[in-house]
């Protein structure tokens, strides 16, 4: 499954959305090189870049978040910090287990679950970044 952000993912906040863009293609390159059955290093680098990027994307959102005083913020770093847990276990079992189905599977599983955090969370946060600016 190809991944990209489509019109109802975007949040209208240019950094977010580039970011969330990029955060998609990691795992397109990810997926693709265990589809393609790449050598271990390439998949290896693929999984590290992913969970580097996350670890990345969710730093700057939580920098914009503290920027305007989000209120929530303490619940988004919390999923945050949760996510990135997960995702870098899923990186760890994608590379012990030579991306067999299953680890594949958990996989977009975690991207399903970022798909709606990006649907809700990110999206009131955006609006949020929106209103704090007029208000500004």
């Amino acid at each position: 499954m190809k991944y990209e952000l489509t019109k109802d993912l975007e949040t209208g906040n240019t950094l977010i959305d580039s970011e969330h863009r990029e955060l998609f293609r990691m795992v397109n390159n990810l997926q693709e090189a265990c589809a393609k059955g790449q050598g271990r290093s390439q998949v290896e680098t693929a999984a590290g870049f992913l969970v580097n990027y996350v670890k990345k994307h969710f730093r700057d959102e939580q920098n914009l978040q503290t920027s305007v005083s989000y209120p929530g913020y303490p619940a988004h770093r919390s999923f945050h910090e949760n996510y990135i847990s997960q995702i870098s276990a899923a990186a760890d079992t994608i590379l012990v287990s030579n991306a067999d189905i299953a680890s594949l599977a958990e996989l977009n599983r975690l991207i399903g679950i970022l798909i709606a955090h990006i649907r809700t969370e990110d999206k009131k946060l955006a609006a949020y970044i929106v209103s704090y600016k007029k208000q500004k």
